[in-house]
């Protein structure tokens, strides 16, 4: 029999040929099963379950559930491709039992403070900016960030609205979601619509040659790295030291409306969650918000208590 190398190269050289796999997906293979290698030592293929089950530990010590779960999967994958080319009887993963524990990772939301100074900055260089077109790429970019806090909607839903789904007026979007499930938002804030209005009557030429909404400055669809683009170019001009990307604005209009006590089935509806429990990660966010505001700024904290001496007598306290 080869040895552990020579299968692996082969392995990875049918991932790349034959199962047509991305050059990256592979990649992460070769990276996973050399440390699979490395660990073991030994040249011969590893067939021994208690080698694996100690490696497994060692990736627990090692490494975050996420990649462990990962890299458990890139063995077993391996030794499923050995079985299938009988190259061995029986894959030593199948009777190792492997869990894991799906760890909680709360969205990161923008504050109300920083959302508040990136706007200000937006429309603080609308008297600025000097040319008819610099002040049409400035209102585009004011009405995507406002239409992306103001509704939560992903950036590619923003990014693949179409002008007949929306009703400026009334202020109304359809939105076509995951699944092609479609839901429906309404702006309730008027600055906001006068920035929508205001970008149709400056985009007007390009938009009835197009079917999307927002476009770029070629009249072509915007794209979700142009917005990125956009918004990290704007956070640094306002000075902001936070990485924003569009995302999570969809994540600050869910924490911020929680946090406004907005009841969190509404939030879900417009979101577009199937599940409750897809919601139910940013209540912990707004409760762990809560629980910083009562560490900061409840007024206990700043209290000063004095004890009084108290003297006891025969007879009781004096």
């Amino acid at each position: 029999m080869k040895n552990q190398q020579e299968l692996i190269d082969e392995y990875l050289y049918y991932c790349l040929k034959q199962r047509k796999l991305d050059e990256k997906t592979v990649r992460a293979y070769r990276i996973d099963l050399r440390q699979f290698s490395e660990f073991c030592v030994q040249k011969k293929l590893v067939t021994e379950k208690a080698i694996i089950r100690q490696y497994i530990l060692h990736l627990h010590e090692s490494y975050k559930q996420k990649t462990v779960k990962r890299k458990v999967a890139s063995i077993k994958a391996f030794y499923s491709y050995l079985e299938d080319e009988e190259i061995i009887d029986d894959s030593p993963l199948r009777k190792i039992r492997t869990e894991f524990r799906e760890e909680k990772i709360l969205p990161r939301s923008i504050p109300y403070s920083i959302l508040q100074s990136l706007l200000s900055s937006m429309y603080s260089k609308k008297s600025i900016e000097s040319t008819i077109y610099e002040r049409k790429l400035l209102n585009r970019d004011i009405a995507v960030v406002e239409t992306l806090f103001s509704t939560g909607i992903r950036i590619s839903e923003l990014c693949n609205l179409m002008q007949k789904n929306i009703d400026i007026e009334q202020g109304i979007f359809c939105i076509k979601g995951k699944g092609g499930k479609e839901r429906y938002l309404q702006i309730g804030t008027e600055e906001v619509l006068v920035q929508l209005k205001e970008y149709k009557r400056y985009w007007e030429k390009e938009l009835d040659a197009s079917k999307f909404f927002f476009l770029n400055r070629y009249g072509e669809r915007y794209s979700e790295q142009s917005a990125r683009r956009m918004i990290q170019r704007y956070t640094q001009e306002a000075m902001i030291e936070m990485h924003i990307t569009p995302h999570m604005f969809r994540h600050a209009f869910a924490t911020l409306l929680l946090e406004e006590e907005v009841d969190i089935r509404f939030i879900q509806k417009m979101l577009g969650h199937a599940s409750i429990m897809t919601t139910q990660i940013y209540a912990e966010v707004a409760s762990k918000k809560q629980m910083e505001i009562l560490k900061m700024k409840h007024p206990r904290n700043r209290m000063e208590i004095f004890e009084k001496n108290v003297e006891m007598g025969d007879t009781g306290v004096v």
